[in-house]
């Protein structure tokens, strides 16, 4: 009999240790305390199961009650001490949730996103506006990739484009990359050794989509199975991390990559949540690197997610003055703009994007939390390093404006997209495009912030620029506005007498606006000088730190077009 109930608990520990390693190798749980999901886990998939066997291991006591000896049934010290530890994570759960609570740590919260004043007109650079923002939205993206992969046969049998397009920032440049996935499991049987083959790289400036294909195929991606499953690969390489919002990037050669951002919780045990570093992941061998936020590769774009900013930046408006004024009084609260979201049917804080100084910002309006169609401000967010820079301008709100715009042609019924935000002769303006019932871009619209009903919209981005151009030079009066000057370029804007200048280069920059490319000079004094490209092919030989002369006419915004130019 010994011999039996010693096989049969070597059998239960073995039942057990397998349960454990097919529990942990599904939920992949992070092992760190201030995971919810780990104490669930330690209580439930751990903790629970011998607990419950347990209970059928009984003992039998003897106990005198009034003087009458009789025999209890009493549960054994094991079963006590498993279900002991079970209510204690539960309790560890509801206190590390009610210890992390907003009523006992407003300022804590408040301070987690720290913002500084800016001059919009100082931070925003008006010469590179259009080649700087991002106007199309996902679905715009994702119908752009599918019709590029759809016709390449060969690979729209085995894989499709996944839906997760990430924003970034790619040689000073926006776009919007995805990865392809397998089309399911058996596309991933048959393909697995040789990977996904390359991604969707689009333009959301130019409106246009490029399969990218690679060298070495990608194994470690999120619809892959087993060991080369993309979550999967991380977790086991790193077993504490709290990790999310793991998407798609590519480097400025194009390399893919995989990164996910890294957590942690700077109130009480779940309470304050805030990035503290990435994972980067190479697809094609499943290599992992932890960085902390301040080492992290400056051509990693989306590390803050624009849900966790603006929940951020609701934590600093609301709560700034305390917990009760934020329920009461209300003094001085803000909050991010919300749109309404019908798939969730309610309102949600929105942002758009800004490609600024080689990362992606995200943008949005700050209004009170009265709701009253208005802005109080604006903030630009850096996704890689949760730099922020509040805008102190009055306005019409984002949806104030895309009302305003979708009113231009009422009669098509076209929908605006959230606007991304522009300076246009040191004028915040709203920038967004118009869609038509399937979800295709038929128009572009500009909005003053300041003045909502300054608006104009165009089938092209160019033009429609220069007609919100010629309507804030005259006012915003329609009748005031003729054809203007134009300069070589293009451009209606009036320029100024020719002058010789010397300077230095600080920076060089190349600029896609309207199918053509403009180089953009910085010098040591701040001096912007512009020339055409195809104008002047030599400008390519220009290296920062080169001293040149140069013939030029400054325009009413201050940049200089260039007419000659030597070294």
């Amino acid at each position: 009999m010994k011999g039996n109930k010693g096989i049969r608990i070597a059998i239960l520990i073995v039942i057990y240790l397998l349960w454990l390693g097919c529990t942990y190798y599904v939920l992949l749980p992070a092992l760190n305390p201030h995971s919810i999901g780990f104490w669930l886990y330690l209580a439930l998939v751990v903790l629970l199961p011998p607990a419950l066997v347990s209970l059928f291991h009984t003992s039998d006591v003897k106990v005198t009650k009034k003087g009458v000896k009789m025999i209890k049934t009493v549960a054994n010290k094991p079963a006590k001490i498993l279900f002991g530890a079970i209510g204690a994570c539960i309790i560890i759960i509801l206190i590390g949730d009610i210890a992390g609570a907003k009523l006992f740590h407003a300022k804590g919260y408040a301070s987690i996103l720290k913002t500084e004043d800016y001059e919009f007109s100082e931070d925003i650079n008006q010469q590179t506006a259009l080649s700087m923002i991002a106007l199309m939205d996902t679905n715009s993206a994702i119908r752009l990739g599918n019709r590029e992969i759809g016709s390449l046969s060969d690979l729209v049998s085995q894989y499709d484009v996944s839906d997760d397009y990430s924003q970034i920032d790619r040689n000073g440049a926006p776009q919007k990359v995805s990865a392809l996935r397998y089309a399911g499991f058996f596309k991933w049987w048959g393909n697995r050794d040789k990977g996904v083959p390359g991604y969707v790289a689009v333009d959301p400036v130019e409106q246009n989509a490029d399969y990218v294909k690679l060298e070495k195929g990608m194994r470690y991606v999120p619809s892959a199975y087993f060991n080369t499953d993309l979550e999967r690969n991380i977790r086991f390489h790193y077993p504490t991390a709290i990790f999310g919002n793991t998407h798609f990037e590519v480097d400025e050669e194009g390399n893919p990559y995989y990164v996910a951002s890294v957590y942690t919780y700077k109130i009480g045990l779940f309470g304050g949540d805030t990035v503290k570093g990435a994972i980067i992941c190479d697809p094609t061998n499943g290599d992992c690197d932890y960085y902390d936020v301040a080492e992290i590769p400056t051509w990693v774009d989306d590390v803050f997610d624009g849900e966790l900013l603006t929940k951020q930046y609701n934590w600093t408006g609301e709560l700034g003055n305390g917990f009760w004024n934020s329920l009461f009084g209300k003094k001085g609260c803000k909050k991010c703009t919300e749109t309404y979201n019908s798939e969730d049917e309610n309102y949600v804080a929105d942002y758009g994007y800004v490609a600024k100084d080689g990362d992606i910002w995200i943008y949005t309006g700050i209004t009170s939390v009265n709701d009253d169609a208005s802005n109080i401000g604006f903030i630009l967010v850096n996704q890689r390093t949760s730099e922020a820079h509040y805008y102190s301008i009055a306005g019409a709100d984002e949806n104030s404006a895309m009302s305003a715009a979708e009113g231009e042609v009422q009669e098509k019924g076209y929908q605006a997209s959230f606007p991304s935000l522009i300076n246009v002769y040191d004028k915040p303006t709203y920038v967004m495009v118009l869609k038509d019932a399937s979800g295709i871009v038929k128009l572009y619209a500009m909005v003053n912030v300041e003045q909502y009903n300054i608006v104009t919209t165009a089938s092209n981005l160019d033009d429609c620029f220069s007609k919100y151009k010629k309507l804030v030079k005259a006012g915003g009066d329609e009748d005031a506005v003729d054809d203007g000057d134009t300069n070589d370029d293009g451009d209606e804007t009036k320029l100024k007498d020719p002058v010789d200048l010397e300077v230095t280069i600080a920076s060089i920059e190349y600029v896609a606006i309207g199918g053509d490319t403009y180089v953009y000079l910085e010098a040591e004094d701040g001096t912007i000088l512009r020339q055409k490209f195809a104008d002047n092919e030599s400008l390519i030989s220009l290296r920062i730190g080169d001293k040149i002369k140069v013939n030029a006419q400054q325009s009413e915004t201050g940049t200089y077009y260039i007419n000659t130019i030597s070294k």
